[in-house]
């Protein structure tokens, strides 16, 4: 794993947007909050999980656009007008090549306007928690299958989503490949938001000695189409583990300062990037 010399500390800024059915409104909505957060400072903005559309299987297809449509086109603006690194949260995407396959799909956007990257999601929420809670992306969605890293001012950022974040190998791979930060948009419902939710962030962080930042539609029990309702508390973890911000279930805007020289102070205090026995095991970053 390569450590960062950089020492540049920049404001980071994780919208917990209220997404509604008009998907108009929703993406209206979100370049009010991204240009809000770039006035207060915020150099890089995440989105949430599906931050133009309600969440769920059902609703996938009625708001699935191809990857250059409507959608990318308001990030792109958004991105350009704020000036800043833009996480666009994801969105529902019709497949291109005149099959039925759609993806969840996060893109990334430069202060210019220009697409770092595209992130579809790797590993489909496919759960059944006995009596609380059963829900199969995979009945509608189909998984990406490419890790996504990309190149920032500030150093290498990863991107996964939602679900990505239980799988620790995404993590590794991309701290032993440079990034200073894994940033998830997702959305946590109501059972396993208390149970993991800031666990999961916290254990990524600590793992791999680098910031780790979830970003969560708002609570919202009332709106139309609300079958599945996100636990919020959008947050922000240091490489240390500590939570250094957080919210609640309502929408806002979660700011935090990340600091890149915290990395090599992790690393050089707990040096487990240095005592790792590949000798012993596989070392899941090797290609």
């Amino acid at each position: 794993m390569a450590a960062t010399t950089a020492s540049k500390m920049f404001k980071l800024a994780l919208i917990q947007l209220r997404v509604t059915a008009n998907k108009e409104a929703n993406i209206l909505r979100a370049r009010s909050k991204v240009l809000e957060a770039a006035k207060n400072g915020a150099k890089v903005v995440v989105l949430p999980e599906c931050f133009n559309s309600p969440y769920g299987t059902k609703h996938f297809p009625q708001y699935a656009e191809p990857l250059n449509g409507t959608t990318s086109s308001a990030l792109l603006s958004m991105a350009k007008d704020a000036e800043v690194y833009l996480i666009g949260g994801s969105f529902p995407e019709s497949s291109s090549d005149g099959s039925s396959k759609f993806y969840n799909t996060c893109t990334i956007w430069s202060p210019t306007g220009t697409q770092l990257g595209v992130h579809r999601k790797v590993h489909l929420f496919d759960i059944d928690v006995p009596g609380k809670i059963r829900f199969k992306e995979s009945e509608v969605l189909s998984a990406g299958d490419q890790l996504t890293m990309v190149e920032t001012e500030f150093g290498k950022i990863g991107v996964g989503i939602c679900y990505d974040i239980r799988f620790p190998e995404m993590a590794m791979i991309a701290a032993r490949k440079g990034c200073v930060a894994m940033i998830y948009p997702g959305a946590f419902n109501m059972t396993t938001g208390p149970l993991h939710w800031e666990l999961l962030q916290r254990a990524r962080a600590v793992d791999n000695q680098i910031y780790v930042a979830a970003c969560s539609p708002a609570r919202d029990e009332n709106e139309a189409g609300a079958g599945y309702v996100a636990y919020g508390h959008s947050s922000v973890v240091d490489p240390m583990g500590v939570v250094v911000g957080t919210t609640d279930g309502k929408e806002d805007i979660v700011y935090a300062d990340v600091d890149l020289a915290r990395i090599d102070e992790a690393r050089k205090s707990i040096p487990v990037t240095s005592q790792r026995r590949f000798d012993v095991y596989q070392d899941v970053s090797a290609t």
